[in-house]
């Protein structure tokens, strides 16, 4: 599973989990120096209270733009009883560089003066007296009540309890809170983690991100630039990936805007009309606005003073270029932009990125003739057009499509582009988004075209990398991509297949079952052994303690008869509590669904959550000492990860060794697009452990019988050609089936634009004769049930396995 827009985990070519927009702070027990909670009054609407409603301000006291979209505001009470429960506000936007960031809770009937502008409104009612308030990465609430939890709680940026708080930092809570007063930081935003010396009582004095007070006034502006300063565009952007200026205030830089984001990260572009035809300098540009619209229209010829700042949206990410605190003059309007510079197939070079040897490209030289990421930083903030090109990644829910503009370059049978090894990123992908609200990027399925020009700005972000922010979008070509349907299998042929069926549990709504359902009984044709991944217990999130999934199965399994399928039998080990890695509370775990009119399960006693299951030689070929059973659980190599599920089955008599298999995710990795070149896959360490413990298991099942059927599949998280599967298969106990394929069919998921492989099925020697499949029902589709398609394998058996 991809989450594709939690964090900064950043992916190197493949899938994420990933959390945040910006880098954050480890935890709360570690002094922020970016975003902190800057005040806190609950006594609004109080009787004796001036304000009509509660506040929490954020500050940003670092030097970049630090965003907030994916953080909450949290509240739980002073003293938490067992039954209470952080309330949650959501954020959006940005807090710029020694700015302030307004959160309005709940209104009282009491006070007089309204809050200035409020920058994100919650419901919460917070205590006057004494309350702990927290600023945590990402939407779910916290459950920790108390310090030392809190403090050991990686989600919290930033906290402050007040009065007499039990979950506050350091020797005590910030004390003198009342209906007149509230807690706030001295203006140098210090934090030591010690609620009681960073925060003391005072009038509550509430400002937004626009500056702005209750008493409706305003901090002064400086006036705009009046004449033209002696720095341009191209000075700013320099020659590497960095500003020589840097920290630097700059004076009227001239530019026409080009282009003006009015939602999230708002800001405009500007672009030089004199450039200084060094193809290394950009002559493109970023402004700044934090949660303030900008004032500004494409075409104006504008005046910028401000302060050059390199924003890094992730921790492994690029820079973005940009000025902050900007005071804008416009000259004129209406005025001629810049000619596009045109991307294709030509422009675009065939070589990815310069290699640090893992260290930072950011002081490199820009060789934008020879690399892709480096022709994209010397035009970025720069008009780009491209024309009739391909989508290679569907339109996802946050309104963005990749597309290449390298038709030829490793086109996969359906119109994607293969990701066919670690040397070979694809330079031709771009993500497309669109600047206009009323006019977002189309849905489109890969293989459908964006005909005609599509022109914008090239922008940067985490999530994908370099992205054209379009003015004009090419006309969208529909190619009619259908989803597949393998072939039912013979009476004598054993299909297997693996799905992938993401985070399914008892809470989610029936179109969910449904569809997943038809994707089993019409798309895969009913297979005869089924390993799904990504069952959580049946409460899902949660985190109660449930780890049963007769629910979830139940339901899955009505709605697969439903569809026309079989009624199909389980088997699976469920896991200690949130053990296994995955949502919390959810208790992710592998499946074994088998329809017992076409094979039967052999049940053996002994498998649970922490026993490992054995290889057990007999004079009849090898048995399993439990069954189903665990893959030696306890290892290190499955700590906080989902554990390989064991079932011995038997079809026309021959019993088969089923292993369902779902290895560590890849969230941690250094993004193909990042300032670390090459990448560290630091995920990759857990998975080459894990693929060991695998590959020890069925060399053992070999050792006792070198015939043994096996059959090991699910979500590997990892590529074919990877040292995971080096590991996996050492000794050649293992076949990954992916490499039977045309390289044109080698992939069950699209990430960035590139179809890739993280789910295999492999087979033990003993297997020869076989129909593989891979059946692409989800991965290229804007409307998908999972992230990951399903594979199956048809084993044929005329008395002896060939």
């Amino acid at each position: 599973m991809q989450i594709s827009r939690s964090g900064s985990v950043l992916l190197t070519g493949a899938v994420a989990v990933a959390l945040a927009v910006t880098a954050l702070p480890a935890a709360q027990a570690a002094p922020s120096a970016t975003a902190v909670i800057s005040e806190v009054y609950g006594g609004g609407g109080n009787s004796g209270a001036t304000l009509t409603r509660d506040f929490v301000e954020l500050a940003n006291a670092g030097s970049v733009p630090f965003e907030v979209g994916g953080l909450t505001v949290q509240y739980l009470p002073g003293a938490p009883s067992a039954g209470s429960q952080w309330q949650v506000s959501a954020l959006t936007g940005t807090i710029a560089p020694g700015g302030r960031y307004l959160v309005a809770q709940a209104a009282g009937t009491g006070g007089t003066v309204a809050l200035p502008t409020p920058d994100a409104t919650g419901t919460i009612a917070m205590a006057a007296g004494s309350g702990t308030v927290a600023l945590v990465s990402g939407t779910a609430p916290l459950t920790c009540k108390t310090a030392a939890d809190c403090a050991a709680e990686p989600r919290i940026v930033d906290l402050v309890g007040y009065g007499s708080a039990v979950v506050r930092e350091g020797s005590g809570p910030a004390t003198g809170a009342s209906a007149t007063a509230s807690v706030a930081r001295a203006a140098s935003l210090a934090d030591t983690d010690d609620n009681a010396a960073d925060l003391s009582a005072g009038a509550p004095t509430p400002v937004n991100a626009a500056g702005e007070t209750s008493g409706g006034g305003q901090e002064p502006e400086e006036p705009g630039p009046t004449e033209p300063g002696p720095v341009r565009i191209h000075d700013i952007q320099g020659t590497t990936r960095v500003s020589p200026l840097d920290g630097t205030a700059v004076t009227g830089v001239p530019g026409v805007v080009t282009g003006v984001r009015a939602t999230g990260s708002r800001g405009f572009w500007i672009q030089e009309t004199a450039p200084d035809g060094d193809p290394r300098t950009s002559e493109g540009l970023f402004v700044y606005t934090g949660s303030t619209a900008p004032a500004v229209r494409v075409g104006d010829a504008v005046l910028v003073s401000g302060k050059v700042a390199e924003y890094y949206p992730g921790t492994a990410t690029q820079s973005i270029t940009q000025i902050t605190g900007p005071r804008t003059t416009v000259l004129s309007s209406g005025n001629a932009l810049p000619a596009p510079v045109v991307l294709d197939a030509r422009s675009v070079p065939g070589r990815y990125v310069p290699s640090a040897g893992g260290g930072s490209i950011d002081a490199l030289p820009l060789e934008p003739k020879r690399y892709a990421l480096d022709l994209y930083e010397s035009l970025e903030g720069v008009r780009v057009r491209i024309a009739d090109t391909r989508v290679t990644g569907a339109t996802t829910a946050y309104d963005e499509v990749w597309v290449t503009v390298k038709p030829k370059e490793n086109p996969t049978r359906r119109g994607g582009t293969h990701y066919a090894s670690y040397q070979d990123q694809n330079t031709g992908r771009l993500k497309v988004m669109s600047l206009d609200p009323a006019r977002p990027v189309p849905t489109a399925n890969v293989g459908d075209v964006l005909k005609g020009r599509t022109t914008g700005v090239l922008d940067y972000a985490s999530y994908g990398g370099y992205n054209l922010q379009a003015t004009e979008l090419g006309t969208h070509v529909d190619k009619k991509l259908r989803r597949e349907v393998t072939r039912k299998q013979k009476k004598n042929e054993l299909a297997v297949a693996t799905y992938n069926v993401e985070n399914l549990d008892a809470r989610d709504d029936q179109a969910k079952f449904d569809t997943l359902a038809e994707g089993i009984a019409k798309n895969l044709s009913s297979p005869d052994i089924v390993s799904l991944e990504e069952i959580q217990d049946d409460n899902g999130p949660v985190n109660d303690g449930t780890v049963g999934s007769e629910e979830t199965l139940k339901r899955f399994t009505d709605a697969i008869v439903a569809k026309g399928g079989p009624r199909y039998a389980w088997r699976y080990i469920a896991p200690e509590n949130n053990k296994d890695g995955g949502e919390p509370g959810g208790n992710i775990r592998n499946v074994f669904l088998y329809n017992a009119q076409r094979v039967s399960f052999t049940d053996r006693p002994g498998g649970d959550a922490t026993t490992p299951v054995q290889a057990v030689k007999t004079w009849k070929g090898v048995r399993l000492s439990a069954s189903p059973g665990r893959i030696n659980p306890t290892s290190p190599a499955w700590e906080s990860s989902r554990k390989p599920l064991v079932g011995e089955f038997t079809f026309r008599g021959k019993p088969v060794f089923v292993i369902g298999n779902h290895f560590g995710s890849k969230g941690g990795d250094q993004p193909l697009h990042g300032r670390f070149q090459e990448p560290n896959r630091s995920s990759e360490t857990k998975r080459i452990q894990q693929a060991a413990e695998v590959n020890t298991f069925v060399t053992a099942l070999l050792k006792a019988d070198k015939s043994a059927r096996v059959v090991a599949l699910g979500d590997f998280n990892d590529f074919e050609f990877s040292p995971t599967f080096t590991a996996l298969t050492k000794g050649k106990v293992l076949k990954p089936l992916i490499t039977t394929l045309p390289a044109s069919e080698r992939y069950s998921y699209v990430f960035d634009g590139n179809s890739q492989t993280l789910d295999h099925i492999l087979t033990s020697p003993g297997i020869r004769r076989f129909d593989y499949d891979v059946v692409h029902i989800n991965a290229e589709f804007a409307d998908q049930a999972s992230d990951h398609d399903p594979q199956v394998v048809r084993v044929k058996v005329d008395g002896l396995w060939f």
